[in-house]
């Protein structure tokens, strides 16, 4: 069984999907593999080259993927998961960073008004990736890249970690047109515990 997802190693995504590997118990099973862009994940679970499909519900080109693949790739399963602990991360040959590296959709995880200039990367990881290379001198990244570096990095201001929905992807559809839910949610508890 292959679940494919975004890359590079170190994605957020692979992060995510190896949870949700682990919740089903599936590592023993399955493999993940990565892919650029969600266009190469479509096409490999349409081609049969993967199973299964994992994805952010907030990324960019979620809904590009269920409206144009809407006839051949389902929705199957949708989780919540935490991510992994974001910071705001400054090299430690940086005296004043005047711009910030960040991917879009985490931009407004910070006040990033004190930046003079913003950079948008495509993926938290080459964020992360960056600042070690020298290529950003500050960036919205994995807080856990400065305990592999401290001789590089620092943490200017911790961020944490977010709940995101992520959706799973598959060639059956499971819904059959009706809702696919349960009474016995964490959702479902907490309405009934409303009163």
């Amino acid at each position: 069984m292959k679940f494919i997802t975004l890359g590079p190693t170190g994605s957020n995504h692979e992060f995510v999907t190896g949870r949700y590997l682990d919740f089903h118990d599936l590592r023993e099973r399955a493999t993940i593999a990565l892919a650029p862009d969600f266009e190469r994940c479509t096409e490999a679970v349409l081609q049969g080259s993967a199973d299964f499909m994992i994805q952010c519900a907030v990324h960019p080109a979620a809904m590009s993927t269920v409206a144009k693949y809407f006839e051949g790739l389902y929705v199957i399963d949708t989780f919540i998961s935490a991510s992994q602990d974001l910071a705001i991360i400054h090299r430690n040959d940086a005296e004043q960073p005047q711009s910030l590296a960040v991917m879009l959709p985490t931009l407004h995880y910070v006040d990033h008004s004190q930046w003079e200039r913003i950079e948008l990367v495509d993926t938290v990881a080459e964020v992360t990736r960056g600042l070690v290379e020298g290529k950003y001198s500050a960036g919205l990244g994995y807080a856990s890249i400065v305990r592999t570096h401290p001789e590089v990095l620092h943490i200017a201001q911790f961020v944490g970690s977010v709940d995101d929905a992520w959706i799973v992807y598959g060639l059956a559809r499971v819904s059959a047109g009706r809702m696919s839910a349960w009474r016995d949610s964490p959702a479902g508890l907490l309405y009934g515990q409303t009163i």
